[in-house]
């Protein structure tokens, strides 16, 4: 086993923590918060996981079964938020997000190093979203749940990276986990989050906030290789 991707998962994990411990110190902002984060994850969901799952598919066959799994995953969660706690299931599916970015680093440095890296690359640039995102799903909770679920957050791209590292998995079941999450995370983002950033006080001001995380995640998107 080679010690660089635990590196590279430890790096994440303090990029999220970092951008969760941001995001709290402006908890006032609720309303902005939630706007941010919300067009941060549709934005995430559309223009990162999605164009990820298709190019990693293999085959006409894979890109394929892709969309119908985006659609499976925003029904899923559906079906989650009128079952259970849409906060935990939230909460739940960014821990596993962020097991998965550590997961697809340990995994690409099997493939090669220049891949590692540009997996790494992209894993790094987005988790500070990742702990922004974490922060406003849980500020409806007391500081020590909510610091909490940050540290779960943070700890997951090690415990990741360190799994892909001992296990191997095929690009088109690979890319059909991350259609089934950008579902789920568009559903997060804009039937969860964004709502609750309407009917305050800077509507318009939430609004750029909320294309801002869109633009913001589109430009991560397209400056990865």
């Amino acid at each position: 086993m080679t010690y660089l991707p635990i590196v590279l998962g430890l790096a994440a994990g303090l990029s999220t923590y970092s951008g969760g411990i941001l995001t709290w110190r402006f908890v006032r902002r609720r309303a902005f918060v939630f706007a941010l984060t919300g067009g941060s994850m549709v934005g995430l969901a559309l223009l990162d996981l999605l164009p990820t799952a298709l190019r990693t598919g293999t085959g006409g066959s894979g890109a394929a079964n892709i969309f119908p799994l985006v659609a499976a995953g925003f029904a899923a969660y559906l079906l989650l938020h009128r079952i259970r706690s849409t906060g935990t299931v939230g909460r739940m599916t960014l821990v596993t997000h962020s097991l998965i970015d550590g997961l697809g680093i340990g995994l690409a440095f099997q493939v090669s190093s220049v891949t590692g890296w540009l997996i790494a690359a992209g894993v790094l640039a987005h988790d500070l979203a990742d702990g922004a995102n974490m922060v406003g799903l849980s500020l409806t909770e007391n500081s020590k749940r909510l610091h909490g679920w940050l540290l779960a957050n943070a700890i997951a791209p090690l415990v990741g990276a360190a799994i892909g590292q001992a296990v191997a998995i095929d690009a088109h079941t690979f890319s059909e986990m991350l259609a089934l999450f950008a579902g789920g995370f568009f559903y997060i983002g804009a039937c969860e989050i964004l709502p609750k950033s309407l009917g305050s006080a800077s509507t318009w001001l939430n609004s750029f906030a909320s294309v801002s995380g869109l633009i913001a995640m589109g430009c991560i998107a397209h400056l990865l290789p």
